[in-house]
């Protein structure tokens, strides 16, 4: 099932679930990623997504885990995310990773809204991300969404960013 968004900028794209066959379109995505992204996204140096990494966004048979791709109009991959949850399904852990000519468009925001809803709708009490420090465009927008900001322990370089679902952001 497909879900059209539309950013404050008026910008449109639709979001679907991950499919196996999404894998050579998501291992193309990841060439229009910014290295510091990559990093963001995959918390260290990774200078190319893995097979490994993009089985894991396309093909997850775990029931915990949850892939989304977000296209514009024209079909071209704009954004993946991904909502892992705890085993109990209170928790889920998002990460959003943005094709860098489609940054400054809205798309997090929506995206991410759009995953707070659908883990609202499964029962979840809360979602978090994980951001490097460094992060500083998505840990404004998290703040800005109503998440809390708090020092990740044993990593000064990390924050955990949490927001209770069902509160207004």
């Amino acid at each position: 099932m497909n879900n059209t968004l539309t950013t404050h900028t008026g910008f449109r794209f639709e979001v679907r679930r991950a499919r196996p066959e999404d894998e050579p379109t998501v291992a193309e995505f990841f060439t229009h990623v910014t290295p510091e992204d990559l990093r963001f996204r995959f918390l260290g140096g990774v200078k190319e997504v893995s097979h490994e990494r993009l089985v894991a966004m396309t093909r997850s048979d775990d029931a915990h885990i949850h892939n989304f791709l977000a296209f514009s109009t024209d079909g071209m991959l704009i954004a993946v995310a991904t909502l892992a949850c705890d085993p109990a399904d209170r928790v889920g852990e998002v990460a959003i990773c943005i094709r860098a000519d489609r940054k400054h468009l809205g798309v997090g925001w929506e995206l991410l809204a759009h995953i707070a809803n659908y883990a609202e709708g499964m029962g979840l009490e809360t979602i978090e991300s994980i951001e490097n420090r460094e992060n500083r465009s998505a840990i404004e927008l998290e703040r800005d969404m109503g998440f809390t900001v708090t020092a990740y322990p044993d990593d000064p370089t990390l924050v955990l960013v949490r927001r209770r679902l069902g509160e207004a952001g």
